[in-house]
């Protein structure tokens, strides 16, 4: 049965139903306790399954990240919360040395369990340390799943497949999603990891994203088709790994690409996407990929200026009526 709730909510509810499913199943971090977490990510939680279970730290996200990798390895299946991604700079270390390298290190006689959630992202003016995009950074290393929903529904179904993988995946979640609605099945569910979606079709362009550029895609998309243009738009859901599959056979079919995300354009997931395309589709190709993404610049607090640095729905549809004119 499903019923409307929000992207927190259904973050929330995969989380719940997973530490009712399965005892190893613990949270961990920051104000995730009483409070209930900075975003309401672990509302209610504390209350039902004690501080044993929803274990609130001291402010470091290294001891969160380096126990939470000791606890994966001995069996226990840690979700570990960092209050927003930026702080991850601060434990890297835990992340890229230890946690992806592990299973590799042992033979595939270790796994690690581990989830790491962290809001992602501008559009709220958060200013500069809080509103980054830094999935590129987690792309690069091997032994690392990196998976960025878009909706409800992606939110909940990811989430539980997230949980439920022996290796590490860090699980990115837009803020500016937080309280968008969509249906959502009370019941669990799996969404694959490593699939991407085509939520929309359309003949003369692929334009390809994730996370809160989804939406805006999307709505650039609308109105390019009152100006004739049907766009189609594949939600990658998941940034490492690619589904090249999905992206390949979208844009062969049309002909056209336009890679589109919200962190800088400079070194991002586009770039990687668009080689990817070249070196497979090339022959297919009409026109050149375009990529969108931020300018190379960290996010202003004033949303004027925020505006001005990230991409915007006037900017995508621009790029779009581009690459279809191109010939």
């Amino acid at each position: 049965m499903s019923r409307s709730i929000t992207f927190i909510e259904a973050v929330r509810e995969a989380q719940e139903q997973k530490m009712e499913q399965d005892e190893r199943v613990y949270i961990i971090g920051e104000d995730i306790g009483e409070f209930g977490g900075a975003f309401g990510a672990t509302k209610g939680l504390w209350q039902r399954y004690g501080a044993e279970r929803v274990r609130e730290t001291a402010i470091s996200e290294e001891a969160i990240i380096g126990s939470s990798v000791g606890a994966a390895m001995t069996g226990m299946r840690p979700i570990a919360e960092i209050q927003f991604s930026d702080f991850m700079t601060i434990c890297m270390d835990q992340i890229v040395n230890q946690a992806a390298k592990i299973r590799y290190m042992f033979g595939g006689g270790l796994t690690v369990p581990l989830v790491i959630r962290a809001p992602i992202g501008g559009y709220i003016f958060n200013a500069a340390q809080h509103s980054q995009s830094l999935e590129a950074w987690f792309c690069h290393v091997p032994g690392l799943v990196v998976v960025i929903p878009s909706t409800p529904y992606d939110a909940k179904g990811l989430l539980i497949s997230a949980i439920e993988r022996e290796d590490p995946v860090v699980f990115f979640e837009h803020k500016k999603l937080y309280w968008t609605k969509g249906d959502v099945p009370e019941q669990m569910y799996n969404v694959p990891i490593g699939k991407a979606q085509l939520k929309r079709e359309g003949g003369d362009l692929t334009i390809i994203t994730y996370a809160y550029t989804t939406t805006l895609c999307l709505e650039a998309s609308t109105q390019l088709e009152k100006e004739g243009i049907q766009v189609g738009v594949v939600d990658l859901m998941t940034v490492s790994p690619i589904d090249r599959e999905t992206i390949f056979s979208e844009v062969c079919k049309t002909g056209r690409a336009l890679v589109v995300h919200e962190a800088s354009r400079n070194c991002g997931v586009g770039a990687e996407i668009s080689s990817l395309i070249t070196e497979h589709c090339f022959s297919s190709l009409k026109a050149p990929i375009i990529r969108i993404g931020a300018k190379h610049s960290p996010v202003p607090y004033s949303p004027v200026l925020e505006k001005a640095v990230l991409p915007q729905v006037e900017d995508i549809v621009a790029a779009a009526k581009k690459t279809v004119a191109y010939s």
